[in-house]
């Protein structure tokens, strides 16, 4: 191993003695991993973004819908039979001993007036265990009194935007608000849960579900949201739900079933591939600074084939004289990956303080693997160069000018 070491400063010298040329062959090294860290960087932090969106809401949470989503895509809407969903279907699936709570709901678009001012926003039809289902705390308030949910009553609860358009900052709670020509007092203040990929969702208004339905006219529900006891497997509820709605539907499967843990590993599963392919694409500049390594260390042979020469003439085997041209390469293709490294971190910071809202996320594994890469890189570009340089003949490379 001595030779290993006392060659490797020969291989830094021939780096350092060729600054322009090597900085530059460096170059396209950086620009392709610092692109490839920047972009995956990029995705992996919406990635986490998204799904640390829809988890806030809990996990264990399955949404039923009527219609069947596997005819046409949009379940109820484009084609087919479907059976309505109920009230009564929510207070039977509650009664199942893997559902927890079972919360229905229905949504329609109004006008709500109150404060001298007027807004048009969504009204969800719900019941007081949205709290617990959705954690949709009350800020102010309360929801209004559990009960039956096919009794209404005229009471609502503001989200916090809303509160603030309507009333400023005066107090909403115990206020009047008409809502579709209804009158309702205002019982509760939600908590500011923030935007949900765009929407605002304190940019809203939350009414008894019976009272939602006669306001809107409607018979049906629009969903029904159930959580589950974390001793029940996803699987297991579903099936006992699908079997209870199918036994009152009359024997017909007419409802599509979310499993909310499901389609965050698909959603996990996409970003991942998106990922994957956006530093795909951006390693195709890497492929280009790999070719430039690759042409430069060649070059370099021929323009040091007296000193290859001279090196076997003294003893060096051809082993080390394609050590020393491997570790050349390397070590430009790893520099070049570390400066890439740094501008990518160093672009990723100013971006978390230029565009705050804007998700990136660097983990140390994407950090280490680029330098990896790097020198991988570096490696698989000399290999060539490196078994010219080995291939001379010593008399010959000692004759050549």
């Amino acid at each position: 191993m001595i030779w290993f070491t006392s060659l490797l400063p020969l291989a830094w010298s021939a780096v350092h003695g060729h600054r322009l040329r090597s900085v530059l062959s460096m170059l396209g090294i950086a620009v392709g991993v610092g692109s490839v860290v920047l972009l995956t960087s990029i995705g992996e932090g919406t990635r986490r973004y998204l799904i640390e969106l829809f988890t806030q809401f809990g996990t264990n949470i399955i949404a039923i819908n009527p219609g069947k989503s596997e005819t046409l895509g949009i379940p109820g809407v484009l084609g087919g039979t479907t059976h309505q969903l109920t009230l009564e279907d929510a207070l039977a699936l509650e009664r199942l001993p893997e559902v927890q709570n079972a919360l229905p709901m229905a949504m329609g678009s109004a006008q709500v007036e109150g404060g001298g001012r007027g807004r048009s926003v969504f009204v969800y039809g719900t019941t007081p265990d949205i709290a617990d289902v959705f954690q949709f705390k009350a800020r102010l308030g309360s929801f209004w009194p559990a009960g039956d949910p096919r009794e209404g009553a005229s009471m609502a609860v503001l989200g916090p935007t809303l509160a603030r358009e309507l009333f400023g900052e005066e107090s909403a709670l115990g206020q009047f608000v008409r809502i579709a020509g209804g009158r309702f007092r205002v019982v509760g203040i939600m908590e500011d849960k923030g935007d949900m990929l765009g929407f605002d969702i304190g940019d809203a208004a939350y009414l008894p579900v019976a009272t939602a339905m006669r306001l809107f006219n409607v018979d049906e529900l629009m969903e029904i949201d159930i959580v589950f006891p974390p001793a029940y497997a996803a699987e297991e509820v579903e099936a006992a739900v699908r079997e209870l709605l199918m036994e009152r539907h009359g024997g017909r499967d007419d409802v599509s079933i979310m499993n909310q843990a499901a389609m965050l590993e698909t959603f996990d599963t996409v970003m991942n591939v998106i990922t994957v392919g956006v530093g795909a694409i951006a390693g195709i500049s890497l492929l280009v600074g790999a070719v430039g390594i690759l042409t430069m260390m060649w070059i370099a042979v021929g323009e040091r084939t007296r000193e290859i020469g001279l090196m076997r003439s003294i003893g060096a085997t051809r082993q080390q004289v394609s050590f020393v041209f491997l570790a050349e390469s390397a070590a430009l293709s790893t520099l070049g990956g570390a400066f890439g490294l740094a501008a990518a971190v160093g672009l990723c910071f100013i971006l978390r303080v230029v565009v705050p809202g804007l998700p990136v996320e660097t983990p140390l594994s994407f950090a280490l693997l680029a330098v990896a890469i790097s020198l991988a890189t570096g490696l698989v570009s000399g290999v060539l160069p490196a078994h010219r340089a080995a291939s001379l003949d010593p008399i010959d490379a000692l004759r050549a000018e």
